[in-house]
C-alpha cells in the first residue's frame, strides 16, 4: 500500500517562556529574556513523545517529511521512513515554520502535523490553504481549538487514519492573545482564522440508535449536507451524479429521477442527461462537479462499476476539490479498515489520486479516508 505521507514540523522554541512566566515564545526578545532565565523549551520532548505514541505496527505504513535538527528530524529515529525536505534556515520569527507549510503542501503530504503552541498555529494557518492540520500541545498559549489533548492523543490520530478508522474533520478556530486588546487585568483572545483539524470518534448522536448508525437517516443527513454546502448556485454548475444506492437519494433530492447504475447529468440550466457513456462526460466542459461514493465491503471508488467515470474525464477535474465523495459511516466500517481503491489504468493519474480524501457523512459531518491503487 503507498505510504502513508505526513509532514511534520517542530518549532523548536515552543513553550520557552512557560517556566519563566513569560507567558509566550513568540519573538526574539521573549526567546532572549526566556534563555536568560534558564527556560527550556518543550516541543522537542512533547514531538518525541508523539513519535514514541505511535503504533510501532504501522511504522512501515508511514513516510515522513520533515526539516533538519531541531524542526523534526532529531525526533524521528534511524528506523523511520524519512525524507528530510530542507534544513532550517534560522529565522527568529515565524517565516520558518510558514515556508515549511507550502513546502509540505506542494509535495503533496497527506496530513501536517507540527508541534508547538498559538504562535506556530498561526504561522501554519497563513500557508495550510485547506491542508488536514494536526497540533501536538507544546507552546505556552493553548488557546485554539487546534491541538490534541496530549502528544499521545495525537498519534492516536494518526494511527485511526492509517489503519482506516473513522476520522472526522472538523474547521477548528486558531485563537491567540490579542495584544492591542489586552490589560494587565484581563487577557482577551482573538481568533485569526480556521484550520480543518482531524478528530478520531466514531458514531455521532444525531444518526444514533441503539448504538449504530440509522443509515436512512444518515443518508437523508448526507443528501442535506450536499444540497446546503457543496452543491453552489452557479447557473453554469454541472453536476455528474455517479451510480449506486446513496446517490440515488441524492439524484431525488436534486430533483433528478436518476437511474440507479448510470451516471447522470444535471446541467445548471435544468437539463437532464440520463445514463452518460464515457465519451459524453469527456465531451462535458465547464464547471463540473462530480459527485459519487464507493462500492460497499470491496470498496472501489473509480474503475468498478462506474467506468463510465474515465481517467480521460478525471484528469480534466481539480482534486479533490472538483469530486465530492458521499458515504455512510455503516458503509465505510463495511471496509474493515481497507481503503477505497481506484483502478483507472493510468499509473500517473492513481498516483495523484492517492492518498487522504474528504467523505460527507452526515449533515456537517465529514470523515477522512485514505485512497490506494488497486494494487494495494
Amino acid at each position: 500500500m503507498k505510504a502513508f505521507r505526513i509532514g511534520f514540523i517542530v518549532n523548536p522554541v515552543a513553550g520557552l517562556g512557560g517556566t519563566v512566566a513569560l507567558k509566550g515564545s513568540d519573538s526574539l526578545h521573549l526567546q532572549q529574556q526566556a534563555r536568560a532565565k534558564g527556560g527550556v523549551p518543550a516541543a522537542l520532548d512533547r514531538g518525541r513523545k508523539f513519535v514514541a505514541s505511535l503504533s510501532a505496527e504501522l511504522a512501515d505504513q508511514l513516510h515522513w517529511y520533515t526539516f533538519g535538527g531541531d524542526m523534526g528530524a532529531s525526533c524521528l529515529t534511524a528506523q523511520m521512513n524519512c525524507t528530510v525536505v530542507a534544513q532550517p534556515k534560522g529565522y527568529a520569527d515565524g517565516r520558518e515554520t510558514t515556508e515549511a507549510v507550502q513546502q509540505l503542501k506542494n509535495i503533496h503530504v497527506d496530513c501536517i502535523v507540527f508541534v508547538g503552541g498559538d504562535g506556530t498555529a498561526r504561522d501554519v494557518l497563513k500557508a495550510a490553504d485547506g491542508c488536514v492540520v494536526l497540533g501536538v500541545p507544546a507552546g505556552v498559549k493553548m488557546h485554539s481549538g487546534v491541538f490534541a489533548v496530549t502528544p499521545r492523543a495525537a498519534a492516536q490520530v494518526v494511527d485511526a487514519i492509517v489503519q482506516g478508522g473513522l476520522v472526522s474533520t472538523m474547521h477548528r478556530q486558531v485563537k491567540d492573545y490579542d495584544e492591542t486588546q489586552s490589560t494587565a487585568v484581563e487577557i482577551r483572545v482573538k481568533s485569526y482564522g480556521e484550520l480543518v483539524v482531524p478528530q478520531a470518534g466514531g458514531f455521532i448522536q444525531h444518526t444514533k440508535e441503539s448504538g449504530r448508525e440509522n443509515e436512512a437517516l444518515a443518508i437523508g443527513e448526507i443528501c442535506a449536507e450536499v444540497l446546503d454546502h457543496v452543491v453552489g448556485a452557479k447557473a453554469d454548475q454541472i453536476l455528474v451524479l455517479g451510480p449506486g444506492g446513496t446517490v440515488l437519494e441524492l439524484k431525488r433530492t436534486l430533483g433528478v429521477q436518476g437511474t440507479l447504475r448510470g451516471v447522470d447529468v444535471l446541467h445548471g440550466n435544468g437539463q437532464i442527461q440520463l445514463d452518460v457513456t464515457a465519451a459524453e462526460l469527456e465531451a462535458l466542459s465547464g464547471n463540473i462537479l462530480l459527485l459519487v461514493s464507493f462500492t460497499r465491503k470491496q470498496g472501489f471508488l473509480f474503475g468498478r462499476g462506474n467506468q463510465q467515470i474515465s481517467a480521460r474525464f478525471l484528469s480534466r477535474l481539480k482534486w479533490p476539490q472538483d469530486v465530492c465523495i458521499v458515504g455512510s459511516r455503516t458503509k465505510l466500517l463495511s471496509l474493515d479498515g481497507r481503503p477505497l481503491l481506484i483502478d483507472l489504468a493510468d499509473e500517473v493519474l492513481e498516483a495523484h489520486l492517492n492518498g487522504l480524501v474528504e467523505i460527507v457523512a452526515g449533515y456537517e459531518d465529514r470523515l477522512l479516508y485514505r485512497v490506494a491503487t488497486q494494487y494495494s
